[in-house]
């Protein structure tokens, strides 16, 4: 199934100049004080890998909620990798966004980097279960983090994707986003919050003094971290028991 972009209202603040956060942790804690009525609520927070693992680390933190991941892939524009053209879940749900056709995507182009992303997906949970399994979504306050959005993709095939498990609330949370994307967002989400909304949007990244890319290896070491602590089982007493004369 392909989902196109469809009309949507949204609630969210519009910068009047280009904000600059130093980095993913400061948008989380601007976040995090915005998310506040969920303080208390168990919320569990999951973040679109891999820039936006620690912010949702420090956001779950903040609200004394539960961290995990929410697993999607961009889809690649030919010739332009960088550029999404959409994006595909864990279900295998596929959205595709206006400007795919445009730079000229075949359905076998389409067929093949639908697969490739999936296997990615596939390798990706199966490396991160070792050390977090997911975590079941089903009447939970959930939100969803990333550290921005460009053409919203991602997080329209997270949202997707969660919205079919039936969470209590599902909330998008964002530091930066232009106006067009987040009117796409909005349809998928109970409550979109969006810290900035620039006119002179081009990508991310422009947002942020110190933006890196972030390792497998980091997404692991946070994951581990943050895993809930798993109890022994209680010991039983195997010596042989006395008989009653």
């Amino acid at each position: 199934m392909i989902a196109r972009p469809q009309p949507a209202s949204h609630s969210t603040e519009r910068a009047l100049a280009p904000p600059s956060f130093a980095d993913r942790e400061e948008a989380a804690r601007q976040l995090a004080e915005r998310l506040l009525a969920y303080r208390g609520k168990n919320p569990l927070v999951l973040a679109i890998p891999r820039g936006a693992v620690s912010m949702a680390r420090v956001i779950a933190q903040q609200l004394g909620g539960e961290l995990d991941v929410v697993l999607v892939r961009k889809l690649r524009a030919p010739l332009q990798p960088e550029l999404a053209i959409g994006a595909v879940n864990e279900s295998g749900w596929l959205y595709l966004g206006g400007q795919g056709y445009r730079h000229g995507v075949s359905d076998s182009y389409l067929a093949t980097e639908r697969r490739d992303q999936m296997q990615t997906i596939r390798e990706r949970r199966a490396r991160y279960a070792k050390v977090r399994p997911a975590v079941a979504t089903a009447g939970r306050v959930v939100i969803v983090v990333d550290d921005g959005l460009a053409t919203g993709a991602t997080m329209i095939a997270a949202l997707h994707g969660l919205r079919q498990s039936k969470p209590a609330k599902l909330v998008c949370a964002v530091p930066v986003a232009p106006a067009d994307t987040l009117a796409r967002v909005a349809d998928l989400a109970d409550e979109v919050l969006c810290l900035h909304q620039p006119t002179d949007f081009e990508a991310v990244g422009q947002f942020y003094r110190h933006f890196p890319q972030v390792s497998d290896d980091e997404v692991l070491a946070v994951l581990r971290q943050s895993a809930p602590v798993r109890m022994p089982p209680p010991m039983t007493d195997s010596r042989p028991q006395a008989t009653a004369r």
